[in-house]
């Protein structure tokens, strides 16, 4: 298959690390590695029908091979730490900010609300009093003192303070001055296992051929292999990472194929050679002779 055509230069996109899942956050970041064709894997539930897992929302879970093509192609960085200044000096004024609004509007619904119980008692009493005339001045008496104390010992609860959501930017701002500070020389991580470089040599040499490709991990293999996007096309193959000196099992080998077989994918093994090419050997299950 011919190479795909050279895009022009991707913005860089935000990985957030979740211990050691790459997860992304931003609409546009999500839209950027798509047009990539990178998948990866929804995983958050979506606000309106949360009790379900049929549809799935942000963040994007990268595979560690889309994660690391993208910091090859100086596509992907970590959010600036507290060290780093990313910005960091406007969004401590906006906290601070946030933080003085939250106050103010404590104070104020604290007097709402003590203006509340207050409307309570005076209705509590004036209906209890209704009518009974012999006594009122003693009861009017009682009446202050209750409100005198109520003015010293109310507290406003702070998880009684309502506040307002701000469902528009929710703190991820798409504008582009908001995403300047993102760096791809800032390394995202490196990973050195053997098994990890196989799987992305496979990994990189598939995706340069025009293929998607997602975990296969319900299918006994390391990759599911689409010939086109994955919303529009089934996979075709499952690909199994393994160095070109690795000795493997018949049994395991008869089990791969035979799983192919059933699932209707052709499973591939898939070894980086040392020409920096990679050898496929595809296994198709034919019966017991």
């Amino acid at each position: 298959m011919a190479e795909p055509p050279c895009r022009e230069a991707s913005p860089v996109v935000a990985v957030s690390l979740c211990d050691s899942a790459p997860l992304l956050w931003r609409v546009e970041d999500l839209r950027a590695v798509r047009s990539q064709g990178l998948v990866g894997a929804l995983l958050g539930s979506l606000p309106r029908t949360p009790r379900q897992n049929t549809r799935l929302g942000r963040p994007l879970l990268l595979l560690p091979e889309e994660e690391r093509l993208l910091t090859e192609r100086h596509g992907a960085a970590l959010p600036p730490g507290p060290q780093q200044d990313g910005g960091g000096a406007e969004l401590r004024q906006q906290v601070d900010k946030y933080k003085e609004d939250q106050q103010r509007s404590y104070e104020e619904q604290s007097v709402l609300a003590l203006e509340d119980r207050k409307s309570a008692l005076l209705r509590a009493t004036s209906f209890t009093h209704t009518g009974s005339e012999p006594g009122a001045g003693t009861a009017d008496e009682a009446l202050r003192g209750r409100l005198e104390s109520l003015d010293q010992s109310f507290t406003f609860p702070r998880s009684g303070l309502a506040v307002q959501l701000s469902t528009a930017r929710a703190g991820l701002s798409y504008c582009p001055e908001a995403r300047a500070f993102l760096h791809a020389d800032w390394p995202v991580r490196g990973l050195d296992d053997l098994h990890c470089n196989a799987r992305y040599q496979v990994f990189r040499d598939l995706r340069r051929r025009g293929y998607y490709l997602t975990s296969a991990g319900k299918f006994g293999g390391d990759f599911l292999v689409y010939p086109g996007d994955p919303l529009r096309f089934h996979a075709h193959f499952i690909a199994v990472c393994l160095s070109l000196d690795e000795s493997v099992c018949l049994l395991d080998v008869l089990a791969v194929a035979r799983l192919g077989s059933n699932v209707k994918k052709t499973v591939l093994l898939c070894s980086p050679g040392t020409d920096s090419g990679v050898v496929y050997t595809s296994l198709q299950w034919s019966g017991m002779v």
